[in-house]
């Protein structure tokens, strides 16, 4: 345990009874806004740099412009639209853009919201489509005492708490050294009467590949003409759908596919916006449950609302109305491809390197991911590797894929926004010296397993 007071160190004496300032409690005493400043910023200066982060898809940087508006904007409550309508039209107007973007045949009446990100996005889309397969099996006089959702055993670790959370059954297709992603096949044997829908991911996380949508979704087509099974399809798109929209125009994986009910989107990924803001959208206004919205009225007016949560800043949202502007379909495309180009540099020279094997390669999302060869070397593992990374400011996990791969263990490099071909060399540099290093060794490093796994999401 740390002590259970701290010093204030400054280079004024402090007043009576300012001498220390007790960890766990509040003081006694306030202080001088000064110091109160000096001594949070001091503790966060600790954190890892920012743009050695190659863990994280969330963004770390914005034109400072944008901070303008952030700053003018955090303090008003996004939930309280009659206060702040234009606020609101903004937020609704994101909306538009996105079910537009994403080819709905109805953008302009749909229905979507904003998220504090894509995991609450992710329990309202599972909600909707539990309430739509309740709604439907009590209209067919039959129970609803057992529901089932089905993704892939490398879902993201959101959709096993909403199966945990809201008593729904998961049906997991395990991802194989053949297989990386699910596949129609395995689908198809999870599926059943009480399955309220399948989740596809556009970017899976462990390794950043996108799982065929088409194919899966033409596959429950079929099913449906064999036996009048309709299961519907939620995107879960926290990366992808701001990705292949413009890196990949010719693929087909949203609304396009009749049997896609709804898609979200994490703003604050490569939607290029500070967190938290995620996004989630229907298909069509009716794919969305009436009797899920809420109407409040004490904020004034009579506003409907499908939230999870419920006070929260407008920043976000602000911001992502700025992005939509200011870079528009080309700049994203720009920004988007810049990084893709820096993810496949690294990606091709690093599958140079001796002791590495690709898992992909940075064509989907601007993320790679590689593994151990076999066999190379009983001195160290990618446990290693990262932890030496991280004395040179490198942030980059080491963690192993789910059930049926778990023997594997990968690393995952994220390339975002302000990562500069500048710094993917000095990371290459610094992998490199790390790896020769770490083969100079004569015996094995010893291991305390509690401290291996190093994932970020």
């Amino acid at each position: 345990m740390p002590p259970g007071e701290f010093s204030l160190n400054t280079l004024y004496p402090p007043s009576k009874g300012e001498e220390s300032v007790p960890l766990f409690q509040m003081p006694n005493q306030g202080m001088l806004p000064e110091m109160a400043y000096k001594k949070v910023h001091n503790k966060v200066a600790l954190d890892g740099n920012a743009y050695l982060n190659l863990a994280t898809f969330v963004t770390t940087w914005m034109e400072p412009i944008a901070g303008r508006l952030y700053a003018e904007s955090f303090n008003k409550n996004l939930i309280d639209k009659d206060a702040y309508p234009r606020t609101a039209e903004i937020e609704k107007r994101c909306v538009r853009i996105l079910a537009d973007l994403w080819h709905s045949p109805s953008p302009h009446e749909t229905i979507g919201v904003s998220t504090t990100g894509s995991s609450e996005a992710c329990m309202l889309g599972g909600l909707a489509l539990k309430r739509r397969w309740q709604i439907k099996r009590r209209k067919q006089g039959k129970p609803i005492d057992h529901p089932n959702i089905v993704f892939s055993s490398a879902v993201q670790v959101v959709w096993k708490k909403f199966a945990n959370y809201w008593d729904v059954e998961p049906r997991y297709v395990n991802i194989t050294p053949d297989r990386l992603t699910m596949d129609p096949e395995g689908v198809l044997a999870a599926v059943d009467e009480n399955t309220i829908g399948v989740v596809t991911n556009l970017g899976v996380t462990y390794t950043g590949l996108y799982e065929p949508v088409a194919a899966i979704s033409n596959a429950l087509d079929e099913l449906q003409i064999r036996i009048g099974l309709d299961i519907p399809i939620h995107v879960d798109a926290a990366s992808g759908g701001f990705i292949a929209p413009f890196l990949q125009p010719e693929l087909v994986w949203d609304f396009q596919l009749a049997r896609v009910k709804s898609i979200n989107v994490s703003g604050h990924k490569y939607g290029l916006v500070y967190p938290g803001v995620g996004w989630i959208v229907w298909r069509e206004a009716e794919d969305l449950p009436e009797d899920l919205i809420f109407r409040v009225s004490y904020l004034g007016g009579n506003m409907p609302t499908f939230a999870l949560s419920f006070s929260r800043p407008s920043a976000q949202v602000i911001l992502q109305y700025y992005n939509f502007l200011r870079l528009g379909k080309a700049g994203y495309y720009e920004v988007q491809k810049v990084s893709q180009s820096v993810a496949q540099y690294l990606s091709k020279a690093i599958q140079t390197i001796g002791p590495f094997e690709l898992f992909a390669d940075g064509s989907d999302l601007p993320v790679f991911s590689w593994r151990l060869r076999e066999g190379y070397t009983s001195n160290w593992n990618l446990y290693d590797l990262s932890r030496r990374l991280r004395t040179l400011g490198w942030q980059v996990p080491a963690y192993p894929l789910p059930p049926d791969m778990e023997n594997v263990t990968i690393m995952r490099v994220v390339i975002r926004n302000g990562f500069t071909m500048e710094l993917a060399n000095l990371f290459l540099r610094n992998l490199m010296e790390t790896v020769s290093f770490l083969d100079s060794l004569d015996r094995p490093i010893p291991h305390d397993l509690r401290y291996d796994i190093s994932f970020h999401h």
